[in-house]
């Protein structure tokens, strides 16, 4: 009896993210040709497992191309769709903007002025007099 060969399994490469796969909307029509003339039994899975394909790509292919035609095979940007900001929004989210700069810029000149009340008062002005004199 011969010893039996220890045989390395192949190396799989796994990427640490995996990455979805796209489609081209004329890859997508190519199979679906290729797909719908098929006749003999298995011919369909054969396709599949050449392409590293599942049947529900199939699916939602064949459901794409009868509510859309070609165009529906093309590739859809994914997850939320871009709102358009409406002119009154925008200009809103303007306003209130402005209007928290100017209130925090009000603060500061308030937090100014009672500075100034307590140098006078520790110094021993009157900041009534000095202002009358100026007038």
């Amino acid at each position: 009896m011969e010893a039996a060969k220890k045989v390395a399994p192949p190396e799989v490469e796994v990427s640490a993210k995996p990455k979805r796969r796209k489609f081209s909307a004329e890859y997508k029509r190519k199979i679906l040709e290729e797909i719908d003339r098929c006749t003999e039994p298995g011919a369909i899975g054969e396709i599949l497992r050449r392409e590293g394909l599942y049947s529900s790509h199939l699916v939602e292919w064949r459901r794409a191309r009868r509510e859309s035609g070609d165009a529906g095979l093309a590739p859809k940007k994914r997850g939320p769709k871009a709102q358009e900001v409406d002119e009154r929004d925008r200009k809103i989210a303007e306003q209130q903007r402005e209007i928290a700069k100017l209130t925090a810029r009000a603060k500061k000149a308030e937090a100014l002025l009672e500075l100034q009340k307590k140098v006078s008062e520790l110094l021993g002005i009157d900041l009534a007099d000095s202002s009358e004199e100026n007038s």
